[in-house]
């Protein structure tokens, strides 16, 4: 399992429950089409946090490299099912941080420590 988080500001004149009902019709889409396996989305509490940690945390789960590339040729894809879901959460986002996570340690990283 890979975790996909994406660390995200709304740009200043989106509002936060129109911008949670649009990701999640955008996250179930694309989990229901098979290329996310779940996902969750957290909002800063009572203010705590760095002065650099972004209000909202996307957490997408994926299988691996390969399932989170076929996610983004599916977004790329441009039908007008993606375009109509995915255009509103897109165009709410201003600032946004994007961080790849993996277990660790990970099956292949411990075979090649155990071979060493």
């Amino acid at each position: 399992m890979n975790l996909y988080h994406c660390a995200i500001d709304l740009r200043d004149d989106a509002k936060a429950v129109p911008f949670a009902s649009a990701l999640d019709a955008w996250m179930n889409h694309l989990q229901s089409n098979g290329v996310i396996m779940s996902w969750r989305l957290y909002r800063r509490k009572l203010g705590f946090g760095s002065l650099h940690t972004r209000d909202f945390l996307l957490e997408v789960e994926v299988r691996d490299l390969t399932q989170l590339d076929q996610a983004f040729r599916f977004t790329g894809k441009g039908d007008e099912e993606v375009e109509r879901l995915h255009t509103p959460v897109h165009q709410m986002v201003g600032e946004l941080e994007i961080t790849l996570f993996r277990p660790f340690p990970d099956p292949e990283r411990a075979e090649r420590m155990a071979l060493i």
